[in-house]
Parts: C-alpha cells; sequence; structure tokens
C-alpha cells in the first residue's frame, strides 16, 4: 500500500472517531437534559418552617415503615449563614472516631474553617475532660461539657453537631439536632435500620438542615471526575461495578483495648444502651468498647466498612439510585475472637460476619458488588465497567480503557491525580455546604439510598433472602411479592 492510501485511511478513522465522540456526547447532553440528576447531595442550609413536623413520613410509606418517632425538641429554624460567618459547633460522642477524626481534626483546620468548639458531650465523663482539655491545648478556648445531647441541643448559639455516638443514636441524635435548627454531620452508617433511613431523610428535607454522613471518599475529587465522565456518556451505560475493603485482624477486628477507667461510676449505661434496644444489657465494658461486633448495636462490616465504598462508588455513577434488589451472603467460620489474646482477649465471640459479599441491582440496569473481610485483606481491583469503556481507579486517577469493539469510538484516558481522601477535607466540604458554597458530597440524597442497599443487605444475609425494594411505596417484597418487614430493634437480636 502506497503512503498515500495509508494517510487517507488515517483521515477516514480520525474522522470515524470523531464523529462517533460527538454523537455520544450530544446524547449524553439530551439525556441530561431530559432529568439525569447529578450525584448525591444534601440540602444546603435553609430555614424550616414554623410548623415542621416532628414524624414527617411520606404518603406512600408502608406499614413495615411506619414506626412512630417523636423528638423531644421544640422545631426551631436556627441561624442563617453567610459566607464569612462563624460556624459554631457542638460534638456528640467522643471516642476514638469523635475525639480523633472530628475534635481533633477539626481544631487542626479551625481558622480556615471559620469554626468555633463550644462544647463536648458523652455518656462517659473521661471522654468528655480528655476533649475539653485537646480543645484547650489546641487554643480554641474552653467548650462546655455535657452527658446528656439534649442539653447541648437547647443551646442557640451552636449551629453544628458532630455525631459519633454508637449507631443505634445515631437517627434519635440527628433527627433532634435538626429539628433544633442544627447542621448534622453524622458518622456512617447513617442510621442503624432502614425505616430510621427515611426518619432522617423526611426531618432533614422538612427542616432544610444540611446533613453528611462521614464517608470521607465522596470528599475525593477522583469520584466527582468518574460521575463527570459517566455523565458525559464517555462509557456508555453503566453496567457493573465492583469494590472492596479488606482486612485480616488475627486476634479479631473492633477487639479495641477494654480501659481501666470504664466503670459505671464514669459511664451512664443507661443513656448509652438507649430504649430502642429490646434486649437490655447490664453495664458491660466490652460491649461499650468493641460494640460493633453485636447486632443490636450495629451490623458489623455492612455498618462499618462498607459505607466507604458505597457512598463514594454510587456518587461516581453520576445519577446515584435506590437498589431494585439485593443479596449478601457471609459467615464467620474463621472465629478469631477464640484466638483473641493480650489486650484484645475477649470473653465473647461476634455476632456479626467476618466476612461478606454484597450484590445489588439498580434501575439504570447497574450491578454492583461489593466485597469486605476481617481475615484476609486481599481486595479486588476497584473499577467501574460501562458498555463502551472502562473505568479504574489507578491510585488516585481515573483511567478510562476502551472496551474493543469501541476503540474506534472512545479514546483511552487518565484524569489529572487527586489529593487522597481525608476527614479534613469532608470537614471542609460540610461547612461550604453549610455556607452556601458548595453542596454536601455524602448529604441526604445519596445517604438515603445508600443506607436502603445497606439495611436491605443486612436482612438478606440474617434471614437468608433476596430482598426487592419499591422507592416509590418504600417497601420491601420477597421474590413473590410478599411485603416482608426489614430488621429492626429486637428483630433476631443475637448477642
Amino acid at each position: 500500500m502506497s503512503q498515500p492510501e495509508k494517510d487517507s485511511m488515517k483521515r477516514a478513522a480520525s474522522s470515524r472517531r470523531q464523529f462517533l465522540q460527538t454523537a455520544a456526547a450530544a446524547a449524553a447532553a439530551a439525556s441530561a437534559a431530559a432529568g439525569c440528576s447529578t450525584a448525591g447531595t444534601g440540602s444546603t442550609g435553609g430555614s424550616a418552617g414554623p410548623s415542621a413536623p416532628s414524624t414527617p413520613v411520606s404518603a406512600g410509606t408502608s406499614g413495615a415503615l411506619k414506626k412512630a418517632f417523636k423528638t423531644n425538641v421544640a422545631p426551631y429554624a436556627g441561624k442563617v449563614l453567610g459566607a464569612n460567618d462563624r460556624i459554631v459547633c457542638g460534638f456528640v460522642g467522643v471516642g476514638g472516631q469523635g475525639s480523633g477524626a472530628h475534635v481533633g481534626q477539626s481544631l487542626a483546620h479551625k481558622d480556615e474553617n471559620n469554626i468555633a468548639h463550644a462544647a463536648i458531650c458523652d455518656v462517659s465523663k473521661r471522654r468528655v475532660q480528655d476533649n475539653i482539655k485537646k480543645v484547650q491545648d489546641g487554643k480554641a478556648g474552653t467548650p462546655q461539657g455535657y452527658g446528656d445531647y439534649r442539653q447541648l441541643l437547647e443551646r442557640k448559639d451552636i449551629d453544628v453537631i458532630f455525631c459519633a455516638t454508637v449507631d443505634h443514636w445515631h437517627t434519635k441524635v440527628s433527627c433532634d439536632a435538626m429539628t433544633a435548627g442544627k447542621h448534622v454531620y453524622v458518622e456512617k452508617p447513617m442510621t442503624r435500620h432502614l425505616h430510621e433511613a427515611f426518619q432522617i431523610h423526611d426531618i432533614a428535607k422538612s427542616t432544610g438542615k444540611v446533613l453528611q454522613v462521614g464517608s470521607q471518599g465522596c470528599s475525593d475529587m477522583k469520584w466527582h471526575k468518574a460521575a463527570e465522565w459517566i455523565r458525559a456518556g464517555k462509557i456508555g451505560p453503566v453496567v457493573m461495578s465492583q469494590g472492596s475493603y479488606m482486612r485480616n485482624n488475627p486476634k479479631g477486628e473492633w477487639n479495641y483495648d477494654v480501659q481501666p477507667w470504664c466503670t459505671p461510676d464514669d459511664v451512664n449505661w443507661a443513656m448509652w444502651m438507649g430504649n430502642e434496644i429490646k434486649k437490655q444489657v447490664p453495664f458491660n465494658a466490652d460491649h461499650y468498647f468493641r460494640w460493633r461486633k453485636y447486632y443490636p448495636y450495629c451490623s458489623g462490616l455492612l455498618g462499618d466498612l462498607f459505607p466507604h465504598k458505597l457512598h463514594p462508588y454510587m456518587l461516581a455513577t453520576g445519577n446515584p439510585e435506590f437498589p431494585l434488589r439485593v443479596a449478601a451472603v457471609g459467615n464467620k467460620k474463621v472465629r478469631t475472637d477464640a484466638k483473641s489474646e493480650g489486650k484484645s482477649k475477649t470473653e465473647y465471640e461476634r455476632d456479626v460476619c467476618e466476612i461478606i459479599q454484597l450484590i445489588a441491582e439498580f434501575p439504570s440496569g447497574m450491578v454492583m458488588h461489593i466485597t469486605s473481610s476481617t481475615v484476609n485483606e486481599q481486595g479486588t481491583q476497584e473499577m467501574i465497567r460501562g458498555h463502551k469503556a472502562t473505568l479504574t481507579m489507578a491510585g488516585n486517577k481515573v483511567e478510562l480503557k476502551p472496551e474493543r469493539p469501541f476503540a474506534e469510538e472512545i479514546d483511552p484516558q487518565t484524569s489529572e491525580p487527586f489529593a487522597t481522601e481525608s476527614v479534613a477535607a469532608h470537614h471542609k466540604n460540610f461547612f461550604g455546604a453549610i455556607r452556601g458554597t458548595a453542596k454536601a458530597n455524602a448529604g441526604i440524597d445519596l445517604a438515603v439510598k445508600v443506607q436502603t442497599v445497606i439495611s436491605l443487605a443486612e436482612t438478606s444475609e440474617r434471614l437468608g433472602m433476596m430482598c426487592y425494594f419499591d422507592a416509590a411505596t418504600r417497601r420491601v417484597t420477597d421474590a413473590t411479592g410478599r411485603e416482608i418487614a426489614p430488621l429492626s430493634y429486637g428483630t433476631t437480636e443475637l448477642s
């Protein structure tokens, strides 16, 4: 073949690729114009109306999810904060995450975020005093200490609360705080059970308060880049996604050291246990420090590690959806608790799984597969598969690789490197959302969908069934269409 003929063929291939790329971009733009929403975000800081309901429930909510939720705090709109206003913070739950990630990180960035530390609350007197001292040592004044979060919420000067309590208190604290006019940063998982996810969702919507869930991966910009490329049609319809969060702890995950100061004199055990737990347990320091092992308080891997993958992957689709159906399988056959020793030694074996795999299908057709373990640390390759191309998270970049049949239409592409995920970046995004200069990266619209996946997965694994979900009615059914009650407090508690 002559050189002119070769040049002519190259020009023809280039023109065809350009034509196909232009057509794909036009189709994606048309889809977006037709109503394709962006990544899940929370509402920005508006004011609640004077008659915001204390128990908002959508008209379509099924009987299985209509649980009464009464707040002890009268509705209050809260302050409207401008871009330059100082945000006054209170911290509810200051154990490992609440103290290190929230009190500690917020102190390190207090000036750039223009925030004040006004209150520390915990059921442990020791933890309250330790964190008051931490704030003092950080030259941020002397916050008031509280043993009951409801006293903290009575303060009109506090704009925001950080909730890092045991999981079964997330809903009550968050809903009471929003009703009291506070914006909320709540640790993952957002709630313990499914009905609570809709309680938080409805109160966030009725009050207009910003709610951010503490899955800091959502403020890692590589996931936003993936969402941008997906919305632009660069990989075609999303068909599959996969990820994992793996650990291997020979002495048992979450067997944290039991501290000698943890006594009934220090810890308000009745407050920690609360009224939701049906099988009340007398004071137990093991349960206090190692609560993630036990079903009444936590769903284990599904509550602790899965949110770190589910939030960013669902955000990265560019249009987070409620699931159509969810299944999960797990076990605890390695029995690491039986091998615990030294400071990690425990007399109690965990309720929760040591390995678990989740599969979820969404209305768009995407099937998601997430794996987690505490007994093997080898992860799967992080990727989002489209019909035309696949995205992989290479280090902290996003790589786009065309599928072979579409190699002439799609160009390979690699994003710029992004900063690694951090709690500090997630805090900054939260404060920006409150001031109206950003949208919450793990806001209520995304978080309620993620929690639905988590709760259906727990129900599936523990009851041995595929769970189907109808977003319009909030009904959970089995494959025959028979409505089932998702797990809640008092159902199949194993501890």
